[in-house]
């Protein structure tokens, strides 16, 4: 039957042009990859992916992408030769033909239908788990080592690495898989429609000489200029969207920071000075898509131009052989519809340039961020070694990115019972010597001996984070079941007994609480962890006299062994210490041993 020899001849057509593009696009792929600039972006941002000891999953669904996408092709083909069929049925007036035809149609469409879902659901999946890759492979490079710290010290920043990290990721998978299998559909439907083509074209006489198969030069030519215009058009696009995803980003950022400091900027009364800020970006924003709508609107203008044009073109290269009934209805349909897929396979660069300025934009920003994240990575941070439960400072000289000494070879030791007060004038370099301890400041030398797994920091603004109040007392470390029935004591403990029955309650907390409130939580969370060495910046500033001697006599009854450094101005917690290191300016210091 012919359906029978259709279908064997459609699978050896699929075979063969398998075999074929893949080879093809291994070597495009390749040149694609070694000598553009973008394509070492992506390379950069996805070998680890497609090189895994795990990748002949990936490899897996790629060919079956391929496979369906090729199979597309190979279902426009035939419903080329349907129009054909179907329109010379109807020109012969001939009943049976035309319905067998509509039966074919049937049968056509159940295949595409079906194929279309299944492509559908394969690309989605595939897009999916690789944006699940992306995100932890950026997410993890951004955290380890304290890259999302460390990066802060450096002369070039990786503007939003939120966005970069949560949207960038979303856009490069999805672009990069519909830009891929966008030309692989191209080139290969291109190759098979020239084909049609070429059997249905014929001569054309220009300036009295006969041009042969002159439809499939004359297609080539129209898509060639128009493709060479509309890139010349469509290139700002490229910078636009890029400025187009920052400022976005920047004014976004912006209206977080209000709603952060709320209550100092309605302290402040700074609404006035706000709404300038955030209405200057705001214009900017506005500003920059205006440039991005006229610059578009020359694009596809030029395109539409373009594919209106190539609809009518067919039919009056066509017309003269039509009337002279050298071909039939079913040719000419034929013709144009083969005339259009491929002028439309040709013009895919050119169709999609927006789409692909606004990859480039993103390629850009992902790979400026992995970028910053190898330069902050790259830091080099102070020596420290652990030798039990030993905190000392070996020789260590503490400095500004300027250079300027802070503290100039600092040799001490801090042991249990004798807590360490860093007291000076501001910007003498206390919080920064506690930044050097914990090993996130880069600038100086000499050699930091901590318990590394075992020390807790408490800033003056103590980090509270997303989730419920239990977690926040636990933090850093997990919820432990065994031990969690006394947070509740816990919270009576330093103060906070009224919050007792909303331990569990999932809330804003750094939001809620005031900053005398979470100053004592973060007492909670130290007095909870034990750790073997505690430093305590600023950590009671908002609270009163009372309360601070109140949390500091926890620290002494029930972390005797801990080894506590504070730094401070108020001259009261010099009595809940035994040394005083002050810092007198220009590298100078002092230690002083506290009068009980």
């Amino acid at each position: 039957m012919d359906w029978q020899a259709d279908l064997l001849t459609s699978a050896l057509w699929i075979a063969k042009a398998y075999v074929i593009t893949l080879l093809f696009s291994a070597v495009i792929g390749w040149v694609v990859v070694r000598f553009t600039h973008w394509g070492r972006q992506f390379w950069q941002l996805s070998a680890a992916y497609f090189l895994s000891r795990k990748s002949w999953r990936v490899w897996l669904g790629v060919l079956f992408i391929l496979l369906l996408t090729l199979t597309a092709v190979r279902i426009d083909v035939l419903f080329s030769n349907w129009y054909n069929t179907m329109y010379s049925a109807l020109q012969k007036l001939d009943e049976r033909a035309f319905w067998a035809a509509m039966v074919l149609f049937g049968v056509l469409a159940t295949i595409h239908v079906l194929r279309s879902l299944l492509d559908f659901y394969v690309q989605q999946a595939f897009i999916v788990h690789w944006r699940e890759w992306l995100n932890e492979r950026l997410l993890s490079r951004w955290l380890e080592k304290q890259a999302y710290y460390r990066s802060l010290s450096l002369s070039h920043l990786a503007d939003n690495p939120d966005q970069r990290i949560q949207q960038d990721i979303t856009s490069f998978a999805t672009s990069s898989l519909t830009l891929a299998v966008g030309v692989i559909n191209s080139l290969v439907s291109m190759v098979a429609f020239t084909v049609i083509l070429w059997n249905l074209s014929g001569p054309l006489e220009v300036f009295g000489h006969e041009i042969p198969r002159a439809m499939v030069f004359l297609v080539f030519i129209y898509v060639f200029i128009a493709t060479v215009f509309a890139i010349w058009i469509g290139k700002p696009l490229i910078r636009l969207n890029f400025l187009n995803e920052q400022l976005n980003a920047d004014y976004r950022y912006a209206l977080v920071r209000i709603r952060e400091y709320a209550e100092s900027i309605a302290f402040y009364r700074g609404e006035r000075v706000e709404g300038s800020d955030l209405r200057g970006r705001f214009a900017r924003v506005i500003g920059n898509a205006w440039d991005i709508i006229y610059r578009s609107l020359k694009f596809l203008g030029f395109n539409f131009g373009v594919s209106q044009a190539a609809v009518v073109f067919p039919f009056i290269i066509q017309a003269a052989r039509f009337f002279s009934k050298h071909i039939t209805l079913g040719d000419l349909i034929q013709t144009a519809q083969a005339f259009g897929q491929l002028q439309g396979n040709l013009s895919f660069f050119r169709n999609i340039y927006d789409q692909f300025a606004g990859y480039r934009a993103t390629l850009d920003r992902l790979t400026g961020f992995n970028d910053v994240v190898d330069r902050a990575r790259a830091t080099p941070m102070p020596t420290a070694r652990q030798e039990g439960e030993r905190l000392a400072l070996e020789n260590v000289t503490v400095a500004r990115p300027d250079g300027m000494v802070l503290l100039n070879d600092v040799n001490l030791e801090v042991v249990p019972g004798q807590p360490l007060l860093v007291r000076g004038p501001s910007g003498a370099g206390k919080t920064t010597l506690l930044r050097m301890i914990a090993g996130i400041w880069p600038y100086g030398s000499g050699t930091i001996v901590r318990p590394e797994a075992s020390s807790l920091f408490l800033s003056q603004k103590p980090y509270i984070p997303l989730g419920t109040l239990r977690e926040a007392l636990h933090y850093p470390n997990p919820i432990d079941p065994t031990t969690s029935s006394g947070d509740a004591a816990m919270l009576q403990l330093v103060q906070l007994g009224h919050l007792q029955d909303k331990l569990d309650q999932r809330d804003d907390w750094g939001r809620i609480l005031s900053l005398g409130e979470q100053q004592r939580l973060a007492f909670g969370r130290l007095l909870l962890a034990q750790p073997s060495a505690a430093f305590l910046d600023e950590a009671t500033s908002a609270m009163d006299e009372g309360l601070e001697d109140a949390m500091y006599r926890l620290l002494r009854e029930r972390l005797p062994a801990t080894r506590i450094v504070s730094v401070g101005h108020r001259s009261t917690l010099r009595r809940y210490h035994g040394e005083e290191l002050i810092l007198q300016g220009s590298g100078a210091w002092a230690l002083e041993a506290i009068a009980a």
